[in-house]
């Protein structure tokens, strides 16, 4: 064994723990000249990936750092924020602290304390995450550069002339990377999409960036059709509920209908069915159309396109509960008493006939009598009542029991033919009717499930930690709210108790915002920890397997429990962990790029609008300057240096950005002019006036 060998052996035997090269150099006896080439020895095995080395110089395994597995998210100001695998507390790593890695990467980190004892330190990069980036080209005289859209990614792509593909200055374009060598990566450009600040351009950027897909593979789309032509006709072991009066009930826009509703009254209860078509009876596990679905995670949703998890033949075509014909699904009738409770349920595959497809508007004109929609429907009448009568009763039992009903304004954007409008569409009661009666559904099927020891995806929502939770308490003191909960163990009725009162002020909107941001994220879990929000003991997504993955896992195995519990618990134990991590991935990455649509389709209709004049509301208050909404939920951005000149202070915990002559808080009115509209960076600009 040479003197390398020797020494990694040494080190793993833990002989030298965690000493720096010095250290190990006193302890073998090797003077100064002789400790030069131990040094190299060390780094090369460091190279080589059998040690690691820190910050401070010493040299250990991954074991014996207790160094963990996990991917950094980069910030544009030079720091990044690493992400254990298995979901635990972030880490916070300074810049001098990357030691190379940059966005998307796959390291081993360690955790080194800080002011906040929050801080880590990167020390090896085991994999690069980002293969491709998308941005903006720039050419310069002797190559070219791609500066990323991206700006969690902060550095750019060197693009030799070789390698440009012709692309013009300026243009926006997608460079695979192919070297990670020194201080700036070198790539090539693979397409080109268009010219920055066009609408279409800018959104085929996002697409790109997101690692989003806009086609099928041809064999998916093969598998789909073959699918598809098998029909409906299949309904040997189902309940035929085709004789029963099942209804859809959606938007004006809906794409892909995947739930129907049944409900009657029998004495003084109720019966309430929730039909969700069976999209397992067509995707098959492991085959070609799943593991696409897998990969997806979720359907996402843009203004002007759908990027949808499963093909047409199935989304819109023979998994869609259209009206009028024949459709397999999955049903869960549930027994309802006047207080909400749910006294039986059961799960059962069936076959339904939709008598109607209705949309909100059309519920909420049969429900007060609109004389046009009764003679267009007058059978649905006693419908309609009954399942506005249950709806109370279940928002009432909701009430009692702590859930929230947090008042959050979307911006609802429509993409006609070239015009952006954005119509003012409040929630009505027949949203809440059918927002009332899924979230039951996903309530009974998760205990059903649980009753059975079935593995599962449950959708969890965790309390608030308690740091969050406190800050929260300081904010609304602060403010002259009381708040009596205790931090340590908040529950939903706390925070509740604290909206109640609000209704009808103009700090209910401000105090959600706020409240929203102590809480946790939702996600997807094989174990079941309940759900903070609802206020559920045991919760899951049963109702859209159309566009989410996790409901048509669970799908399958609810049909697989029916038939043979024991063969399912063994098919599926493992598989619900790796289902649950790339379904809460996918839908995270779904959410962003939605978000980052809406913001660019905001700034084309705020292009021609430049100079004009609103009223507004302070929906942010940061260190670096203010955000502002408008009545028609559209956000822009007050930079710093655009505010009266003052000497300003950020105090966090307050939202308060405070001056010797100015003051600005959250919920503040105020009045702005649109100063600019950028689509590069989806971003309205105001000035206060």
């Amino acid at each position: 064994m040479n003197i390398k060998q020797t020494l990694l052996s040494n080190i793993k035997e833990g002989a030298f723990p965690l000493f720096t090269c010095e250290q190990i150099a006193r302890a073998i006896h090797v003077g100064r000249v002789e400790s030069f080439a131990l040094k190299k020895i060390l780094l090369t095995l460091v190279r080589e990936g059998e040690l690691l080395t820190d910050s401070l110089g010493r040299f250990g395994t991954k074991e014996q750092f207790g160094a963990l597995t996990g991917t950094i998210t980069g910030n544009e100001r030079g720091f990044g924020f690493f992400t254990p695998e298995g979901g635990t507390e972030d880490l916070f790593i300074p810049h001098r602290a990357l030691n190379g890695a940059i966005h998307g990467d796959i390291v081993l980190a360690i955790k080194t304390g800080g002011r906040s004892d929050d801080e880590g330190e990167v020390l090896a990069v085991i994999a690069h995450g980002i293969k491709e980036v998308v941005g903006t080209y720039h050419r310069a005289r002797r190559a070219g550069y791609l500066d990323p859209d991206d700006k969690r990614f902060d550095r750019e792509i060197f693009i030799p002339f070789a390698k440009n593909s012709g692309c013009r200055n300026g243009a926006k374009a997608v460079a695979k990377i192919t070297s990670f060598e020194g201080r700036t990566p070198t790539g090539e450009i693979v397409e080109i999409l268009g010219t920055s600040g066009e609408l279409f351009t800018e959104e085929a950027a996002l697409i790109r960036g997101r690692g989003l897909k806009e086609e099928f593979p041809e064999e998916v789309l093969a598998a789909a059709e073959r699918a598809a032509s098998r029909g409906a006709e299949d309904t040997e072991g189902r309940e035929d509920l085709r004789g029963e009066l099942i209804v859809t009930v959606d938007g004006e826009d809906t794409r892909d209908i995947d739930d129907a509703i049944s409900v009657k009254k029998m004495g003084d209860k109720f019966e309430l069915g929730v039909h969700i078509a069976d999209v397992s009876h067509y995707v098959g596990r492991n085959s070609p159309l799943d593991r696409e679905a897998f990969a997806r995670g979720t359907s996402v949703y843009f203004p002007d396109r759908v990027l949808p998890m499963l093909p047409p033949a199935l989304s819109n075509g023979i998994c869609s509960l259209n009206e009028g014909v024949d459709r397999l699904t999955l049903s869960c009738i549930m027994t309802v008493d006047g207080d909400g409770k749910v006294l039986g349920k059961k799960l059962l595959p069936s076959v339904i006939r939709s008598r109607h497809r209705m949309t909100y508007t059309e519920i909420m004109q049969l429900y007060v009598r609109r004389a046009e929609s009764v003679r267009k429907y007058p059978g649905l009448l006693p419908f309609v009542d009954t399942a506005m009568e249950l709806t109370n009763i279940l928002k009432r039992a909701r009430a009692e029991r702590g859930g929230l009903s947090l008042d959050t304004k979307e911006v609802k954007i429509i993409y006609d033919q070239g015009k952006i409008s954005l119509p003012d569409e409040g929630r009505t009661l027949a949203h809440e009717m059918i927002e009332c009666f899924m979230v039951l559904a996903n309530e009974s099927v998760a205990e059903m499930m649980e009753e059975m020891d079935a593995p599962f995806i449950y959708r969890i929502h965790e309390k608030p930690s308690a740091e969050k939770a406190t800050s929260f308490k300081e904010y609304l003191d602060g403010i002259g709210i009381p708040a009596k909960f205790h931090a340590e163990n908040v529950k939903p009725c706390d925070y509740q108790n604290i909206l109640t009162p609000l209704e009808g002020s103009p700090l209910l909107p401000i105090v959600n915002r706020v409240m929203l941001r102590s809480m946790m994220k939702a996600r997807y879990s094989p174990e079941n920890v309940g759900h903070f929000g609802l206020a559920s003991k045991s919760y899951c997504h049963f109702t859209s397997p159309i566009r989410r993955y996790p409901d048509l896992c669970i799908h399958r195995i609810i049909k697989g429990m029916l038939k043979d519990g024991a063969a399912t618990r063994a098919q599926y134990k493992s598989f619900v962990k790796e289902a649950s991590v790339q379904s809460s991935m996918c839908e995270r990455n779904a959410q962003d790029a939605e978000r980052d649509a809406d913001d660019l389709y905001i700034a084309e209709y705020m292009r021609d609008k430049v100079g004009e004049e609103y009223d507004a509301v302070l929906s942010g208050v940061t260190s670096f300057g203010l955000f502002a909404e408008l009545k028609n939920g559209v956000e822009g951005f007050i930079p710093l240096e655009t505010l009266p000149f003052d000497r300003y202070e950020f105090e966090e915990e307050h939202f308060l950005l405070t001056g010797n002559k100015h003051i600005y808080h959250l919920g503040q009115a105020v009045k702005v002019k649109v100063a600019h509209a950028d689509l590069s960076s989806r971003r309205v600009q105001f000035v206060l006036i």
